[in-house]
């Protein structure tokens, strides 16, 4: 009997990593005219228009993108930085308590200066791996899925897992939920307008130690999302209405704008334990 070799992936989604041609990805192909006919995209910022490059005050507001010789002009550097600097303001309302509530600010600053590179931080692998281990529902809860398969399969008079049986780990992760940040919370502790939902999730089992009648699995969840609009985010109404996304669309999509979405990177590493159940041979 062949025995499963370790590292061993066992999971990989549909979509694949480091995918910078999704829609979502794309930034500066759209112009003035295609915002505001497509997409009605004419009340953007509540401080400066993007397209006159014009603060608005409460003296022009109610004619918001309307613009006469005595308006201020700013540059569109100037205008970028005000647009941005609205844009972490909203996001405050996303993000209101936790120990991940500065990462929407900080990713939003790093669409502003990061010119499209990566984006990882600490508290992103910390949020998964709580996601992750917090998660205790046995229907959806892909770790006790995995453990329940590893419990049933190892062969434990030979110490090891039977390679036969590796499309039944990937089953397990398929028959549970992936780790998203759609929960309830999520919606005010800063993970939900970070992340939400998710791009690409690879898994892999790193080693797998069988001693009696118990066993110990190290397995990495490597997780991607992208940090942009597409064009169906936009025409959302739920989305559309909120200045926010209306900021983020104009400030991405906008050829005279055009900061570029960004592909965000989590990784986590967690220990699954159990022991042999001889009610499940």
């Amino acid at each position: 009997m062949d025995k499963l070799q370790f590292p061993c992936e066992i999971f990989k989604t549909q979509k694949r990593m480091d995918d910078y041609g999704a829609d979502d990805m794309r930034y500066g192909d759209l112009s003035e005219a295609q915002l505001k006919s497509q997409f009605n995209l004419t009340d953007v910022s509540s401080r400066v228009n993007p397209y006159t490059l014009t603060k608005i005050t409460p003296f022009n507001q109610i004619r918001i993108y309307g613009s006469r010789s005595e308006d201020e002009k700013v540059s569109r550097q100037e205008c970028a930085g005000i647009l941005f600097d609205e844009f972490r303001y909203l996001s405050r309302s996303f993000s209101m308590y936790g120990p991940y509530k500065t990462l929407i600010e900080k990713m939003i600053s790093h669409m502003q200066y990061g010119n499209g590179a990566p984006f990882t931080d600490l508290y992103l692998d910390a949020a998964l791996k709580a996601h992750i281990l917090n998660d205790r529902s046995p229907d959806n809860s892909s770790r006790l899925q995995l453990k329940a398969v590893l419990e049933k399969n190892i062969d434990w008079e030979k110490m090891c897992y039977p390679e036969k049986y590796k499309d039944r780990l990937r089953d397990a992760i398929m028959s549970g939920k992936l780790p998203k940040f759609d929960r309830f919370q999520d919606n005010f502790n800063g993970m939900g307008i970070t992340v939400h939902d998710t791009w690409a999730t690879d898994i892999t089992i790193k080693s797998l130690q069988i001693s009696g009648h118990r066993f110990r699995a190290v397995v990495q969840y490597k997780i991607q999302d992208h940090f942009g609009l597409d064009k169906h985010d936009i025409l959302n109404t739920t989305f559309k209405k909120l200045r926010f996304f209306r900021l983020w669309f104009v400030l991405q999509r906008y050829n005279q704008l055009g900061f570029k979405p960004f592909i965000t990177n989590m990784e986590a590493v967690i220990e699954i334990v159990g022991e042999r159940n001889e009610s499940k041979k």
